[in-house]
């Protein structure tokens, strides 16, 4: 091999070497420039995948905020609801709404009370079925009132004095969407309104009566002393009509005696004795009405009250008699007595009744529907009761009267 030769295979040898070192330095090159890459592309993925599990957590948290918010806006919503229904259902008037078509939308308690109905039952029904006339009358004509006093009777048979007033009712927008009535019970405040005046008109015909039974009690007097000489001297044949005179002025007298109880000041004498035998006293003089008239009375042990024996027996006696006089065909007369806010005798009976347009009138002294009495009875009565510090009402259908003496609680015995 010559000289040449060699250097062409040194030559060669080295091109060689220095090609794979180039090779292999370039490929190692490569492979870094592609794992940078990739660490590079590796990178930017996780920082969109760490971008997209952030964004994802709050948005997470932000639901949990605002189904927060939306269980406290459900809660307080529900609790203002609640509020309102409170409010609605403890207002002492009684409120009954209404839609465009007047269909009961909403009732309260005080309502029920009043009207003594079940409101939880006419919801949805017209209301006709809840109210009578004149009210349904007014609801029908949808005109405000502002304040209107009216007579009712509910449902129950029982009469009523309502204040109401009537308006529209109104949403959010001012768009009316119904009815909305409001009223009170005046009964009880009528009550005592009439019972003031009558109180007063007592007073004032008291008065006059003890005059007018003064003067009179003179001349009966002397005329009573001569039926008693002229039933001594005259004859078989003129006897009779003497008699006659004698009772017609024994039944003056007892006229005049009544004008003068009802004009005597009346002072209770308070003493302390059982209610329960007082009254079983009263029914006891009735005498033998057992055949055509059945008497209730419950006693349920002793009840020790204070008052004037004297006058309460008055009283309970003179309203015992009425009862008995409106059952001439028979019939239930009940007595009760009732312990709590107040003291009530309550005497009820199943006679004629009173008609409607004589009722307010029977308090008032010398009005009577006997062909006999003197209208001095329940006048009597109505002051004894006053002067106890109570009140007398009386409440009457065709199925019968009940008259209630009312007391102060105060009356009954510790």
């Amino acid at each position: 091999m010559n000289a040449d030769t060699v250097i062409i295979i040194t030559l060669f040898s080295v091109l060689v070497v220095f090609l794979f070192f180039y090779l292999l330095r370039t490929v190692s090159s490569y492979q870094r420039k592609k794992m940078n890459e990739q660490k590079k592309e590796s990178s930017q993925v996780g920082f969109v995948v760490d971008t997209f599990h952030g964004l994802v957590s709050k948005l997470k948290e932000k639901e949990r905020e605002l189904e927060a918010l939306k269980k406290d806006a459900e809660e307080r919503a529900t609790s203002i609801g609640i509020y309102n229904e409170n409010i609605f259902q403890s207002v002492p008037s009684g409120v009954v709404s209404f839609d465009q078509n007047l269909m009961v939308t909403k009732i309260n308690s005080a309502a029920e009370k009043i009207l003594a109905i079940k409101g939880m039952h006419l919801v949805g029904g017209s209301h006709r079925e809840v109210f009578g006339n004149p009210i349904s009358e007014i609801i029908e004509k949808r005109k405000t009132v502002e304040r209107a006093e009216v007579s009712y009777t509910t449902q129950a048979g029982k009469r009523v004095w309502l204040g109401l007033t009537l308006s529209p009712l109104k949403d959010k927008n001012d768009n009316i969407i119904g009815q909305i009535l409001v009223f009170t019970d005046l009964t009880e405040l009528k009550a005592l309104h009439a019972q003031m005046e009558l109180r007063e008109r007592l007073s004032s015909l008291g008065e006059m009566s003890a005059g007018i039974a003064h003067e009179l009690r003179n001349p009966m007097a002397v005329i009573s002393g001569y039926t008693k000489i002229l039933t001594k001297k005259v004859d078989g044949a003129l006897l009779p009509t003497v008699e006659a005179i004698s009772k017609e002025v024994a039944v003056m007298d007892r006229i005049i005696s009544d004008f003068l109880s009802f004009a005597k000041p009346v002072d209770p004498l308070l003493t302390k004795f059982d209610l329960h035998e007082l009254i079983n006293d009263c029914i006891k003089a009735l005498g033998p009405i057992a055949d055509i008239i059945r008497v209730s009375y419950e006693t349920g042990g002793t009840l020790l009250i204070r008052a004037d024996e004297v006058m309460l027996r008055q009283c309970i006696t003179n309203l015992l008699l009425n009862a008995v006089e409106a059952m001439t065909d028979g019939g239930d007369l009940a007595i009760g007595v009732a312990e709590g806010d107040y003291l009530e005798i309550r005497i009820s009976d199943t006679g004629h009744g009173i008609p409607e347009g004589i009722r307010d009138k029977i308090f008032m002294p010398f009005y009577t529907t006997k062909e006999r009495g003197t209208g001095l009875g329940l006048s009597i009565v109505h002051k004894i009761v006053v002067s106890h510090g109570g009140s007398l009402n009386v409440d009457s259908s065709e199925r019968g009267t009940v008259f209630r003496m009312r007391f102060p609680a105060e009356m009954i015995a510790v």
